[in-house]
């Protein structure tokens, strides 16, 4: 066993204009406000683009969880660009194909059926996040 963390980070893809972009930062939010309120904790993707030195120490000081909306990986990237190791990354539409009946619409923002499973795929990443808070291996 590791050491105990008091905060994990979520860091969703920005995605803008994008359904699965819209789903994964649904996820984070309903995690952090929800699920895991005080524990997990967000910070704001193009912060670490532009190295804003409280976002990266953010970062690199806590485990991080990213959720990307596509293949891109672009918020597991700007991790990794930090030189730090994503602790665990998920891409948004692994939930919808285990959860095909869940089918996210929007783009701004998803419609009640997105946040159906949004509020899904916040409680299989909880599960993570329980795990990394506790110190244990991934």
């Amino acid at each position: 066993m590791g050491k105990k963390h008091q905060k994990v980070v979520v860091l969703p893809c920005s995605g803008i204009g994008k359904v699965f972009g819209a789903l994964a930062r649904e996820t984070a939010y309903e995690l952090v406000e929800n699920v895991r309120p005080g524990l997990a904790t967000l910070t704001c993707l193009p912060l670490l683009v532009i190295n804003d030195p409280e976002a990266v120490a953010l970062v690199t000081e806590n485990p991080v969880i990213t959720i990307d909306g596509c293949p891109k990986d672009c918020a597991k990237k700007s991790v990794e660009a930090l030189g730090k190791v994503v602790d665990k990354a998920y891409e948004a539409i692994k939930f919808y194909k285990e959860h095909k009946d869940l089918k996210p619409e929007g783009i701004a923002e998803v419609t009640d059926t997105g946040r159906k499973l949004a509020a899904v795929a916040a409680a299989e990443v909880a599960k993570m996040v329980d795990e990394l808070a506790a110190g244990e291996e991934k």
